[in-house]
């Protein structure tokens, strides 16, 4: 049976308006602050709450979510203090949209909105995490709405340092009497966690968990929004504490009874969710990327990872203790989307093309399929069930051998005449280049747009692993401006198309933002009227090969 809500304090500069929710350790109410005029939610600890150890751990939360406001998917804190009946509260964004645990059980989430909203927390968990701080309670109620229709991940409350103890807390999942059916959402006093989203090792005698317990809850969080109920639960059967933990240490996960939901999104969901630590992604990015690829499979504009400024996306060994440096929040920025690698030479086998699909601690890369189970709740075994491959190694590729023309030619290079021919070789050839790069730079098209190639096509792939030669690059055939000036629409033709063929552009001011387009005519909106917009365009193979970028203008 649920408590009242204790009452609200007086709180000056501030005006109550309702309550918001109630806690094991805390009440939450919105209120009207006065200057700057704005609602916000304020958390409030419980009188019989009042300890050195409950109030300890509220400031630490205070803390924390004060230490990570500065990220876009993490609520932000405003203010902290004492109310005058000694009561500690702080004051935090006010988020009026709903959580997911209300969105997943009233509506039926799309494939891409849970992969944005995936990429959107792994950012925000990466953050934590860069901080040396663990969340340890990632689950759907946990991340609420903000006024932009934003997840903003919230309640620190069981959270702390990466060397820490794990605190005791109230757990979601209590025990139900025998016989009784349950979702695993009564409440025990036990280690913090909950139980429907928890990876297995919260469950051993002296639980250690790391940054990988972290990546297991999030994609048990996102398996729950696609399909529609916890990852372990299966229905007409019993849901109990004990049921779902069993099914969770055996890694029993009940598959999504959807058909718009591609295998290698469940391939991602079941690494991630992996029972042996080691077979789950290394990191909160990782896990990001891995959406990002399936994001780019099914053809959807890949959502950035927002991580804090650093040099590079950071692996770090999962249980080692952060350092002093890592224990400040840093200015965010935004990952790119990693293109999905090239496919493997035709000389491989089957199974060296399987094992090169797993690079490193990454996904099967979009693609790859693997058959899944039925229908979840029918009472039908698991005739099949998808799995990870073992990790693979992506073998480095040997220089092809010297042939002995090539060596014969270069002993040669040594005799007077042999020089003589090749400064004669290298001038002719030095005359051809440049008149090549005259005749390409006074052609342009009829409507006076410009066409040039870039020479990196960085906001596709940042590593360069996909761009090929051999596929040709994109042909601008011309420019058209709407009447307003506010849209502008690039007609490109594909000099050598083959099926599967789609254009990738992205505008040159954000190169970090490419989009798929699989019509000849690309166009962009919210123009400036009267100004210059430059696309770099590439052409894209169906089996992930890229061409070099066109930088393509409308002036």
């Amino acid at each position: 049976m649920r408590r009242a809500p204790s009452v609200a304090p007086e709180l000056p500069g501030y005006e109550f308006v309702s309550i918001l929710g109630s806690g094991g350790f805390s009440d939450v109410f919105l209120y009207q602050q006065r200057l700057p005029r704005r609602r916000v939610a304020v958390k409030v600890l419980l009188t019989e709450q009042l300890n050195p150890s409950s109030q300890a751990q509220f400031v630490d939360e205070a803390n924390l979510m004060a230490q990570l406001s500065t990220h876009p998917y993490i609520v932000t804190i405003y203010h902290a203090d004492v109310a005058g009946d000694g009561r500690p509260y702080f004051v935090m964004e006010h988020c009026s949209g709903p959580s997911l645990a209300e969105r997943y059980k009233r509506e039926r989430f799309g494939v891409d909105d849970a992969l944005r909203t995936g990429v959107r927390l792994a950012g925000a968990i990466a953050t934590a995490h860069s901080a040396g701080i663990l969340h340890r309670d990632i689950k759907p109620a946990n991340v609420l709405t903000n006024d932009f229709g934003w997840p903003a991940l919230t309640d620190f409350g069981i959270s702390s340092s990466l060397d820490e103890e794990l605190p005791v807390q109230t757990s979601t999942g209590g025990h139900r009497p025998a016989g009784s059916e349950s979702t695993g959402t009564g409440e025990s006093q036990s280690v913090g966690m909950s139980v429907p989203w928890s990876p297995p090792e919260m469950f051993e005698d002296d639980p250690r968990p790391d940054v990988r317990s972290d990546v297991f809850s999030l994609a048990a969080t996102i398996h729950t929004l696609l399909a529609g109920q916890t990852p372990f639960e299966i229905r007409g059967r019993g849901n109990g504490t004990l049921d779902l933990i069993g099914r969770i240490e055996r890694g029993a996960i009940t598959p999504i009874d959807r058909d718009d939901v591609p295998r290698s999104l469940v391939a991602v969901l079941a690494k991630a969710m992996a029972t042996r630590r080691d077979d789950r992604f290394a990191t909160a990015v990782d896990f990001a990327r891995a959406l990002q690829r399936v994001e780019l499979e099914l053809g959807y504009a890949p959502t950035g990872i927002d991580i804090p400024t650093i040099a590079g996306p950071q692996h770090v060994k999962p249980d080692a203790p952060a350092g002093d440096d890592e224990t400040r929040a840093r200015s965010v920025v935004s990952i790119p989307a990693q293109a999905p690698a090239p496919v493997a030479a035709p000389a491989t086998t089957a199974a060296e093309a399987d094992a090169t699909r797993v690079r490193g601690a990454r996904v099967i890369e979009p693609g790859s399929r693997e058959p899944v189970g039925r229908t979840p709740g029918t009472g039908e075994p698991v005739r099949e069930r998808t799995v990870v491959r073992p990790r693979g190694a992506v073998r480095a590729q040997e220089p092809a051998a010297e042939a002995p023309e090539a060596r014969h030619d270069d002993q040669e290079h040594g005799s007077p005449r042999r020089r003589r021919l090749v400064l004669i070789g290298s001038i002719v050839a030095a005359v051809v280049l440049v008149g090549a790069v005259v005749a390409a730079l006074t052609l342009t098209p009829a409507d006076d747009s410009a066409l040039t190639p870039t020479t990196s096509p960085v906001a596709v792939d940042p590593g360069g692993a996909n761009v090929v030669t051999g596929v040709p690059a994109p042909v601008l055939d011309g420019t058209a401006t709407s009447d307003d000036g506010t849209e502008v629409t690039f007609t490109v033709s594909n000099p050598d198309p083959e099926d599967g063929d789609v254009y990738r552009w992205a505008r040159a001011e954000t190169p970090n933002q490419p989009t798929l387009s699989k019509t000849a005519d690309i166009t962009v909106s919210e123009i400036v009227p009267g100004s210059t917009v430059c696309l770099d365009i590439y052409l894209q193979r169906a089996d992930g090969k890229i061409s070099e970028a066109n930088r393509a203008c409308n002036r």
